[in-house]
């Protein structure tokens, strides 16, 4: 029996392993379930016959880099089925999801349910879908026989929903991979093969009013108005960032983007009678692979600083929430064209590489280990909204083209 057989009479089989996954909230923040979920991946992996480590992250660091979270410990997955190659090809997916809001199709987002093809919750297009792909990859691997021509490492970690850095940041410096390529659950999807993605800062923008009793407002200064006329003025960023362009191996042409208000608040004390003294905005700037994000990040707040200077009375505070590094590589090497052939095989069409407006952990495999490095995963539709879902052919394609990427790339 092929790998390609035995996942379609498996498929079943692969979405109760997914359910299993979805049902343990893993939602960050704050970070819930980690130690669950990854005792579970851990034993999963042992049970396909690989060296496992389930490695915590230490207390220390995560209380300078997370102090509020320190009741919701950080834990990484490593697993390595050496065949006895010389080299090693990494598969890697997070498996922390974004907390959820609204009503949903089937109830409760961690109760996955299937219906018409699709199976919906949290999780099942980003990225607990490739998880379960990658698994079953090598399981199909096992349960045939077949020997692939590299060593294989596989990563399953934390925390990519907000930055990384005690995810797969944590796992590229401190986990001793032994990696010569890296496969990421995401960024390509479909007939597209990831070869880079944007990169992002995000800000929080504070502006500071005065309050005043509602019926004399001409005695306070209203952080509100301040804050909408700075919003206002940021049209005129987002029209110098649209003069930037990024063409993609497609031919797409792409640009740098910049959302407001993904979170805005009032201040403490907000009632309907008084001058509002403090409002807040957040700012999510998508940076270009041709971009600097550390010059992205001073060039906003120089922008910022400047808009704010000629608002009357309008005094800010920029604070850093966070940041992702973009990256890209041309698609030349034989990783490249041998995911392309893989995908074009499974998917029966022709395969493209593409770039992702989306950032995800490639980077830190292309950009930090700089080795050659692909993104390509099941996906799915409403990732990060009501009734997001994956379907089920696709969760067993995207299996089948890591066995297929496994069996055939000679490196």
């Amino acid at each position: 029996m092929s790998p390609a057989r035995y996942l379609d009479r498996h498929q079943a089989d692969l979405v109760t392993f997914l359910q299993k996954l979805i049902r343990l909230r893993t939602v960050n923040p704050p970070g819930e379930n980690y130690g669950e979920i990854t005792t579970l991946l851990a034993a999963t992996l042992r049970d396909l016959g690989l060296q496992v480590r389930r490695l915590p992250v230490p207390r220390a660091l995560q209380k300078k880099t997370q102090p509020e979270l320190l009741d919701y410990p950080r834990h990484n997955v490593i697993g390595f089925w050496d065949t006895g190659a010389k080299k090693t090809i990494h598969f890697n997916a997070h498996y922390d999801v974004v907390p959820v809001s609204g009503k949903w199709r089937h109830g409760s987002p961690f109760n996955p349910v299937v219906e018409n093809g699709w199976i919906y919750g949290r999780g099942t297009a980003d990225m607990k879908g490739a998880i379960a792909s990658i698994v079953f990859a090598l399981k199909a691997l096992r349960a045939t026989g077949i020997k692939p021509g590299f060593n294989v490492e596989v990563s399953f970690t934390a925390d990519e929903e907000t930055d990384s850095t005690l995810g797969t940041g944590w796992v590229t410096s401190h986990g001793k991979l032994r990696a010569d390529y890296a496969v990421v659950g995401e960024g390509g999807e479909g007939d597209g093969v990831c070869c880079g993605h944007n990169g992002v800062v995000w800000l929080n923008v504070r502006v500071h009013g005065r309050a005043a009793h509602g019926s004399t407002p001409e005695a306070g200064i209203n952080a509100l108005e301040k804050m909408s006329a700075l919003v206002l003025a940021l049209n005129g960023y987002k029209q110098r960032l649209a003069q930037r362009t990024f063409i993609s191996p497609d031919g797409r042409r792409m640009h740098p983007t910049i959302n407001l208000g993904g979170v805005f608040a009032s201040g403490e004390g907000g009632k309907v009678n008084t001058v509002p003294a403090a409002a807040s905005f957040s700012i999510d700037r998508r940076v270009l692979p041709i971009e600097s994000v550390p010059d992205a990040e001073r060039e906003l707040r120089a922008f910022l600083r400047a808009a704010a200077k000629k608002i009357p009375q309008c005094r800010i505070t920029i604070e850093k929430i966070s940041d992702n590094f973009s990256c890209y590589t041309a698609p030349t090497h034989p990783l490249f064209g041998a995911m392309r052939a893989s995908v074009a095989r499974v998917r029966r069409r022709p395969a493209k590489f593409i770039v992702s407006t989306g950032f995800n952990d490639m980077h830190f495999f292309a950009s930090v280990l700089k080795i050659p490095t692909i993104g390509h995963g099941p996906s799915g539709i409403d990732y990060h909204a009501v009734n997001e879902r994956a379907r089920l052919k696709d969760l067993t394609d995207s299996a089948k083209i890591y066995a297929d990427l496994l069996m055939t790339f000679k490196g």
